[in-house]
C-alpha cells in the first residue's frame, strides 16, 4: 500500500510563502506522476500543479505565484507558494499517480489571515 503524506501548512499572513512537501512511500517515486490539489469549504476539488515525466504545469489561478518541484532521492513534491492570499486558505492534498492508480494524502491545513 503505497502511503501519502503532506506536510508543512499553517497560518501565514497576506503576502506570505509557505512550502508544502508531500512524502510518498515505496521504491518507485520517481515513476509516479505527481500533483497537487486544494479544496475549500463549500467548493470542489481544485488542480493546481503537475510534475509528470520533468514536465511541470501549473494551472492558471496560481501561475506565477505557485511552483511544483520534487526529489526523488527523498521520494517527496514540493508546492512552494507565494504572495499568498486570503483565498488561497484550503486544505492542500498531494495526489500520486501509477499505471492509473491514484493514491491521495490526508491533507495540509493552509490557512492565510492577517
Amino acid at each position: 500500500q503505497v502511503h501519502v503524506a503532506e506536510s508543512g501548512g499553517g497560518l501565514v499572513q497576506p503576502g506570505g510563502s509557505l512550502r508544502l512537501s508531500c512524502l510518498v512511500s515505496g521504491d518507485l517515486f520517481s515513476n509516479y506522476d505527481m500533483a497537487w490539489y486544494r479544496q475549500a469549504p463549500g467548493y470542489e476539488r481544485e488542480f493546481l500543479a503537475s510534475n509528470i515525466r520533468s514536465y511541470s504545469e501549473i494551472a492558471d489561478s496560481v501561475k506565477g505565484r505557485f511552483t511544483i518541484s520534487r526529489d526523488n532521492s527523498q521520494n517527496t513534491v514540493y508546492l512552494q507558494m507565494n504572495s499568498l492570499k486570503p483565498e488561497d486558505s484550503a486544505v492542500y492534498y498531494c495526489n500520486a499517480q501509477y499505471f492509473g492508480v491514484g493514491y491521495w494524502g490526508q491533507g495540509t491545513q493552509v490557512t492565510v489571515s492577517s
